[in-house]
């Protein structure tokens, strides 16, 4: 499986609502995205599937609820979307288990914020930068 232009817009979505932008910039701004993609040719290359499967579900527990793409909801409509999701609340039949999926995006998500900006993500140390962390 690959992870369409139509998925990564989905995951874009996703990301920025599970390290959400504040006084500092949220998850896609640090470049989680750009992290995940380059992992999923590396370390991540045995998720792929899962996530496209998940973000596909996800996709479809929107259209099911909102009638909208859930890169076009509101951030509280997306909040609730995944936490429903985390606590397994779906009303669509899933592919991958929803939550073994959620749990996979917000490792992912936080491991890329706060990863070696060689990685990937972590753009310009700005997740080390906000809880004070100086590397050398």
């Amino acid at each position: 499986m690959k992870l369409t232009q139509d998925l990564q817009r989905t995951l874009q979505a996703a990301v920025d609502r599970i390290v959400p932008p504040d006084e500092y910039p949220g998850a896609l701004e640090s470049g989680v995205l750009d992290y995940l993609l380059r992992q999923f040719e590396k370390d991540l290359r045995p998720f792929v599937e899962d996530y496209c499967l998940g973000l596909t579900s996800l996709e479809s527990e929107s259209l099911v609820r909102f009638d909208r793409s859930f890169c076009s909801l509101a951030d509280h409509e997306k909040d609730e979307i995944l936490s429903q999701i985390e606590a397994g609340e779906v009303a669509t039949n899933w592919s991958v288990a929803p939550q073994k999926f959620f749990r996979l995006l917000n490792h992912t998500t936080v491991e890329g914020f706060y990863s070696d900006p060689e990685q990937g993500g972590n753009r310009d140390r700005l997740s080390w930068t906000m809880i004070g962390f100086e590397s050398n």
